[in-house]
């Protein structure tokens, strides 16, 4: 057994909001949970917010504030709620970070900030890989009957309860709870594991 299985990643889930589901949208949260620590910026983005996505969020933005449920949010620009983050992940010692359906939507909008500011190299130092918990999810309850993979669905089925679903910080807090639940092996975990440079090359190769 090698020292890497005997210790193993602190695990980080992350989840983002948008202003849309296209790729060129922007974000407009960015939250993270591990264990208790916690990570919630807010940003105001520079698109409009599609009105699909604010009636499914709750997020508008009025005269450049950004507003929840029609309550105003202390926002930080893009570069600054990068830049946290990063040191966010410094702090837990190059973590692996999981999210759900991550490898299609948030990875991609994630890595287009990143490289707005030239940030990609320093995000990608500070952190062992991603596991997208959609994927996981599939293979560990193959034989469960579940018709539905959503995170809010699988979050009703195995835990029995509902939560704030899209709001990043709710989301995350969830998925802990319920990637807990599912208790992947590590051998399960490293089946999963991808990269950003992995995500590139699958992108190009399509």
């Amino acid at each position: 057994m090698d020292s890497s299985s005997q210790h193993p990643p602190c695990t980080v889930f992350f989840d983002l909001e948008t202003t849309g589901l296209d790729r060129s949208c922007d974000l407009v949260q960015l939250a993270a949970v591990s264990g208790s620590h916690t990570f919630n910026l807010f940003m105001v983005p520079r698109r409009p917010m599609q009105p699909s996505a604010s009636r499914i969020t709750g997020f508008s933005v009025r005269r450049q504030r950004l507003f929840l449920h029609h309550r105003p949010l202390l926002t930080s620009s893009l570069r600054e709620a990068l830049v946290s983050f990063i040191t966010f992940l410094q702090m837990l010692g190059r973590p692996l970070l999981v999210g759900h359906n991550i490898r299609r939507f948030d990875c991609p909008v994630l890595v287009r900030a990143l490289d707005e500011f030239s940030l990609r190299s320093d995000f990608q130092k500070h952190l062992c890989g991603f596991v997208d918990t959609l994927p996981l999810a599939r293979q560990l309850l193959k034989d469960s009957g579940l018709q539905s993979f959503k995170q809010e669905d699988l979050v009703k089925s195995l835990l029995g309860v509902s939560y704030a679903a899209h709001n990043a910080l709710e989301d995350v807090q969830a998925l802990q709870r319920l990637y807990w639940a599912l208790k992947p092996t590590a051998n399960q975990i490293q089946q999963h594991i991808f990269t950003l440079d992995s995500l590139a090359a699958a992108s190009v190769n399509h």
